[in-house]
């Protein structure tokens, strides 16, 4: 039929285009202004959030008593929580046609979170804290990555993906960082930094209301009356589902950083410079994912997604084989980069290999199926390190990216 889409083929160019370069110039240089104000209302949401979250497990296990296998579960459950809602906020931004409302009231819900950490006097609210925050972040994530691709002028995408991992992952970067500095302004005053990380989350909200303006919807576009049905989900077309296939085996080599934190503080690093963990790996992150962006809209997709599961497989076998604060450090930045090579460009090849009319619906099962992963890779790496020990988690981790690798050489011509 006539209104019947069919699935673009990945890096599809008007004609004329060269992969990577536009009229308005190369790389970051000509995105549109609305990319940038995601990237930046990712960064102050996720200083926010990681201020917390780089203290949280340490939190958990030395100030309230909570295991390892705990820590895993908590976290897990959480993402997990996240990824179930990202389906459902997904479905509703192509049903109406919009997407920031929906990324609004997510980041909303995550701002409104952030002040019960420092009123919560024990774990129960701790984790309804937590869950309350991931939710907010399941509502905001598919809407907000399909309305990337939406601003993404053609052929930058990988470009467009990866300038806003790399503001994100900066947050991600100086979260931690001060939350280094505000445990020694502070003399380890958990509750006082958490106070502090409420700021810069409103400050996140204000900049989504007032800067980013929704591009309007193409005129002729297919309405979607429901996104999940079987007949649209087939619409999703059988490259997306091998994307799809591949980054959850990914995400079974990738568990929650949390374990590094626990790796940090096992290794002997006090309690004031465990975070460091986070702000050298997101360091790293944030300075290649930019880059790597740019190169994936110029060169071979699968060769960067194969570099990056060898980076991980070396990360996770240095921090088990390695012993101490150097073998902590090395793997740590190894994970980073494989981090930067690898996140925006599996966000870029899901947004290419969609109809534009069903890019939320897209990330919302993308996320879902790799957020249960996550569950998956948390509860099982937490009751590795409870039963053998911290290298028995980095060594599984090696394994299941070494399974990653031999499943994306059959998928090497259909993504290139």
């Amino acid at each position: 039929m006539s209104d019947q889409p069919t699935s673009p083929k990945p890096r599809d160019l008007p004609s004329g285009t060269t992969p990577g370069v536009t009229g308005s110039g190369f790389g970051w240089r000509g995105l549109p202004a609305g990319i940038w104000a995601l990237g930046f209302v990712s960064m102050l949401m996720d200083v926010s959030s990681e201020m917390i979250h780089a203290l949280l497990p340490v939190y958990l296990t030395v100030g309230l008593g909570a295991t390892a296998l705990a820590v895993g579960i908590i976290e897990g459950i959480a993402e997990a929580t996240a990824a179930i809602t990202k389906v459902f906020s997904g479905a509703l931004s192509d049903r109406i046609g919009r997407r920031k409302e929906l990324a609004t009231i997510g980041y909303g819900l995550a701002a409104i979170a952030k002040p019960v950490f420092p009123l919560a006097s024990g774990m129960d609210a701790l984790i309804g804290a937590r869950f309350i925050d991931r939710i907010g972040k399941g509502i905001r994530g598919a809407p907000r990555d399909a309305l990337v691709a939406d601003l993404a002028p053609e052929g930058r995408r990988g470009a467009a993906f990866g300038l806003r991992q790399s503001l994100d992952t900066l947050g991600a970067f100086l979260g931690p960082l001060l939350a280094i500095l505000l445990m020694w302004a502070f003399a380890n005053d958990f509750r006082a930094v958490f106070w502090i990380a409420v700021i810069p989350a409103f400050m996140a909200l204000g900049l989504i209301v007032f800067a980013v303006k929704e591009p309007p919807r193409p005129a002729g576009l297919r309405k979607v009356r429901n996104p999940l049905s079987r007949a649209e989900l087939r619409l999703l077309g059988g490259i997306y589902w091998a994307i799809v296939g591949l980054a959850t085996m990914f995400t079974l080599a990738r568990f929650s950083e949390a374990f590094l934190i626990l790796r940090a503080e096992e290794v002997g690093l006090s309690l004031m410079l465990v975070p460091l963990v986070l702000v050298g790996m997101n360091a790293v992150y944030a300075l290649s994912a930019l880059p790597a962006g740019v190169l994936s809209d110029r060169m071979d997709r699968p060769t960067l997604l194969m570099s990056g599961l060898v980076l991980l497989i070396a990360a996770d076998l240095v921090l088990a084989l390695l012993p101490g604060v150097l073998g902590l450090g090395l793997g740590v930045m190894l994970w980073g980069l494989h981090m930067g090579l690898t996140q925006g460009l599996l966000s870029a090849l899901v947004a290419e290999a969609v109809p534009s009319e069903l890019r939320g619906t897209a990330f919302g099962m993308f996320n879902l199926i790799t957020g249960a992963a996550m569950l998956l890779a948390s509860v099982i790496a937490g009751g590795l390190w409870q039963a053998f020990g911290s290298e028995a988690t980095f060594l599984a981790g090696a394994a299941f990216a070494s399974i990653a690798m031999i499943g994306l050489i059959p998928l090497r011509r259909q993504l290139a």
